[in-house]
């Protein structure tokens, strides 16, 4: 103590101000590492499939030793815990990314969504929800979550849709119907049970109903 009251007042306000940034540049790091096992778990399930996947497998992915995964998950349910809850994060970024544009033009809508469709993140989604359908422990650990999702999907969705606040009723079904019908798609075309030619006629099928149920003046196709 005496030592340290002995320095000088510059010195100590360094020592002060090292000890402000280190935590933090420590805290950054460890998120990086945390994302790094993130991505390298969504990897490994679309690679591999759930059941396949084994946490040296994703140790491995990430480039890093099990034990540095196991500094940052303490097994491998919080891994999976923490993968569904960026998987979601994912949905609502790009969710918001398509809404937040001025014109809601149906067509620009539908297709953004679709294209999020077609990355590693739903093909990982899909894998896990598929596996807690006989897979206790995952869907003790997956169900909360999608409650979670929907009531914030929900809550942003009424948010980033103003024009369609006087017929809720009809912009549940809408979002319902684009939901089921893009995410039933793009598992069919997964597993071969649709064409790909039927893509672009089932999306702008898609687009029609949706300008058909929105309130006011009718969207026409552009």
């Amino acid at each position: 103590m005496a030592l340290a009251s002995a320095r000088p007042a510059t010195a100590r306000r360094g020592i002060k101000a090292q000890s402000a940034t280190g935590p933090t540049q420590q805290s950054l790091k460890s998120a990086q590492t945390r994302a790094r096992l993130i991505d390298a778990t969504i990897r490994c399930i679309v690679k591999f499939g759930y059941a396949n996947t084994t946490t040296p497998q994703v140790a491995a992915e990430a480039g890093l030793s099990r034990g540095a995964m196991l500094h940052h998950f303490e097994n491998g349910a919080a891994m999976i815990k923490a993968t569904i809850v960026e998987l979601h994060e994912k949905r609502l970024r790009a969710f918001r990314r398509a809404a937040e544009t001025t014109d809601h033009d149906a067509s620009t809508m539908v297709s953004t969504y679709w294209r999020q469709l077609q990355k590693p993140a739903f093909v990982a989604f899909h894998e896990l929800a598929l596996a807690a359908r006989t897979n206790a422990d995952l869907a003790r650990i997956l169900q909360p979550l999608q409650i979670e999702f929907r009531q914030k999907f929900n809550s942003q969705a009424v948010q980033l849709f103003p024009e369609w606040q006087s017929d809720p009723v009809s912009f549940d079904l809408a979002m319902t119907l684009s939901q089921t019908m893009l995410e039933g798609m793009a598992i069919n075309l997964l597993t071969g049970a649709i064409e790909e030619s039927m893509v672009q006629p089932m999306l702008r099928l898609l687009e029609q109903q949706i300008r058909l149920m929105r309130p006011g003046p009718k969207d026409q196709p552009k």
